[in-house]
């Protein structure tokens, strides 16, 4: 049985659908993700990885969407089936540093700490630097649509994003799980049908995609003068590290892990936990296809509109240069409906992000030692007190730098580091920690050895391009 309140709560065990339509009815976990990662990955670096070099990535691109879904499912399995939370996981890893023995020792933490948990705190001024760069973005979009409505004084996109902002903390403070599904569903699929639409309908303009495109696309050619934006967009496009964690989180607050139940000796346990797993599959699966048609229409777009132009998002006009996408496809009059739809898609991302975040910070607390990990009552405080506090931060760290795509691109290239030891994570604890009665099949765990190994291989090819460009 579980020790954690939070992942296994008494008296919800349930017995899992047993039909694809039933799974489809529990499935929400993979949406509220989907608002991050058809987002700031896809909008800002996804098209401006097309703006700046064609074509020539486009397997690059289907390589970040495809890569990471597997090490997500697999990562939900151990959680949904065991009750540990993504930290807990993590520290549960063998490399601890000391704990702290008598108050002399004040650099040591309270108690024992795992490896992956340090090199986790590492990223947190990256995300932060992330988080503002898209609620930076998101703040543009809004003000450019307020600017839009005749009734509205001119707002200046400083000021439109400490309006978003304000707007993420009220709608995380009075939200529990059921109510930022249901405004994620929305945001996500409004704008991604809408952007899918208008990939389509490029087909009927001056900038299709002719199959040579696709054909070059396709020749694994990499060059290196995009490294760095190419690996920015590998880090946030797709199933990017943080939403891993995250999603884990979203599985929890969905009620997986308590339907599963934490009584591994009753007869029934074992078939809910494969039923649960299953619908976690599905859920991974909707989302991968929904990313994958995402994806790729905002890399058509950017590729076949942005580049044929010679334009590249930057700095304040980055939202505006990015229209171009739609205004020089559909025509002038789509141009409120991309910057309607870029802040729906920006600002669902920064809800989604913050959410999870808020989720995983007072476990990061209670991993540290700070409180009982059964104090459910501190761990919601802290849950407000993130969503209060990361919205002024990333708005402040905003005002300070104004480059939404440099931004989201520092965090995204620390993600891109942190996904290979997600994998290794989930291997660890398949084999050593896993009931086996639920592990996955062999050909899935050499499948999670081989994406590793493609994900160590790009990370040490980016750190050999760091070398090239300065010591080269």
């Amino acid at each position: 049985m579980s020790d954690d309140p939070y992942t296994i709560q008494p008296g919800r065990t349930r017995e899992p659908p047993t039909t694809l339509m039933g799974r489809l009815r529990y499935l929400g976990p993979g949406i509220i993700v989907s608002g991050s990662i058809v987002g700031s990955g896809e909008i800002l670096l996804t098209a401006g990885l097309g703006a700046a070099a064609g074509f020539t990535l486009l397997w690059f691109v289907l390589f970040a969407c495809w890569i990471k879904s597997l090490v997500q499912a697999e990562l939900a399995r151990y959680v949904v089936t065991t009750g540990d939370t993504y930290l807990r996981t993590l520290n549960r890893m063998p490399g601890r540093t000391p704990a702290r023995r008598d108050p002399g020792e004040w650099w040591l933490p309270k108690v024992e700490v795992s490896w992956p948990i340090w090199f986790g705190l590492l990223g947190f001024v990256p995300g932060l630097v992330t988080s503002g760069g898209i609620i930076g973005g998101a703040g543009q979009a809004l003000g450019l649509l307020l600017d839009a409505v005749p009734a509205v004084p001119e707002v200046d996109g400083k000021v439109a994003t400490g309006i978003a902002a304000v707007l993420v903390m009220l709608l995380l403070w009075t939200g529990r799980y059921g109510r930022i599904e249901k405004i994620l569903v929305v945001m996500v699929m409004s704008f991604s049908f809408t952007t899918i639409v208008c990939a389509a309908l490029m087909q009927t303009t001056e900038f299709q995609v002719t199959a040579e495109d696709i054909v070059a696309g396709l020749q694994f050619d990499f060059p290196l003068e995009f490294l760095f934006l190419a690996v920015g967009m590998y880090g946030a496009t797709g199933v990017a590290s943080g939403e891993i964690a995250g999603y884990t989180y979203w599985c929890i607050e969905k009620g997986y892990p308590s339907f599963v139940g934490g009584d591994r000796e009753h007869p029934r346990w074992v078939a809910r936990a494969k039923g649960w797993v299953r619908v976690v599959q599905v859920d991974v699966l909707v989302t991968l296809v929904i990313l994958t048609f995402a994806t790729l229409s905002f890399y058509f777009l950017g590729a076949g509109v942005l580049h044929s132009q010679g334009l590249e998002p930057t700095r304040d006009e980055t939202v505006e240069i990015l229209a171009n996408m739609f205004t020089l496809t559909l025509g002038d009059w789509s141009t409120l409906l991309f910057i309607f739809g870029a802040f729906f898609i920006l600002f669902s991302t920064v809800l989604s992000g913050l959410g999870a975040g808020s989720r995983s910070f007072p476990d990061l607390l209670v991993t540290f030692g700070f409180f009982p990990r059964k104090n459910l009552e501190t761990r919601l405080k802290w849950t407000r007190g993130y969503i209060i506090g990361m919205p002024i931060l990333s708005f402040l760290l905003y005002m300070l730098v104004e480059r939404p795509i440099a931004m989201v691109i520092v965090g995204a290239t620390f993600g891109a580091f942190m996904l290979p030891i997600q994998a290794v994570v989930t291997l660890y604890m398949q084999r050593k920690r896993m009931d086996p009665r639920v592990r996955p099949k062999n050909w899935v765990t050499w499948c999670i050895v081989g994406v590793f190994l493609a994900m160590a291989t790009l990370c040490a090819f980016y750190i050999y391009g760091v070398y090239l460009e300065n010591f080269g």
